[in-house]
């Protein structure tokens, strides 16, 4: 009698193969859920510093538009108007030291629908002649603004830029 050997056909996986193929699997998925959440992370601060800049841009536009010094010239000393912050600002030094929670549009208004921001404005009185020299308030025809942005207590961005007296023509 002769004898034949066949060989058996597999069918199915071994229990090492579906161990392995189900750890590559759950790698891959821990992997892509990792890029997910950094990505959503990346995302919400763009989108923070895109809302940042706005309000900046609005806060400059805001002071370019205010006059230098009080119109009504009552002789008050720079930053003097009442309230905190003030109540009222008719010029540029009205902003000095103030902390806008909701943060102002470019005419002053409050943005009511951006809670959890706020903006804090300082200005620097700047010699004309070598800006980076600062000056008394009030002493001279150049002030540096910068504004402070925070969301939530973590400041988002800073930004600051010089305002000149304009010349009476």
């Amino acid at each position: 009698m002769k004898r034949t050997f066949r060989r058996s056909i597999r069918s199915g996986f071994t229990l090492v193969e579906a161990a392995v193929a189900t750890a590559l699997i759950g790698i891959a998925l821990a992997s892509l859920l990792t890029a997910l959440q950094s990505g959503t992370r990346t995302n919400e601060a763009s989108r923070r510093l895109t809302q940042a800049i706005f309000l900046s841009q609005e806060i400059c536009e805001w002071a370019l538009r205010l006059p230098f010094e009080d119109p009504e010239e009552s002789g008050e000393t720079p930053g003097s108007e009442e309230g905190d912050p003030p109540l009222a600002v008719d010029d540029l030094d009205d902003l000095m030291g103030v902390t806008y929670s909701p943060p102002r549009d470019a005419y002053g208004s409050a943005i009511t629908d951006m809670s959890g921001w706020s903006e804090t404005i300082t200005l620097t009185w700047r010699d004309s002649s070598n800006v980076a020299t600062v000056v008394p308030d009030g002493s001279s025809d150049v002030v540096h603004v910068q504004v402070s942005l925070s969301y939530q207590g973590r400041q988002v961005l800073t930004n600051d830029w010089l305002v000149t007296r304009r010349s009476q023509s």
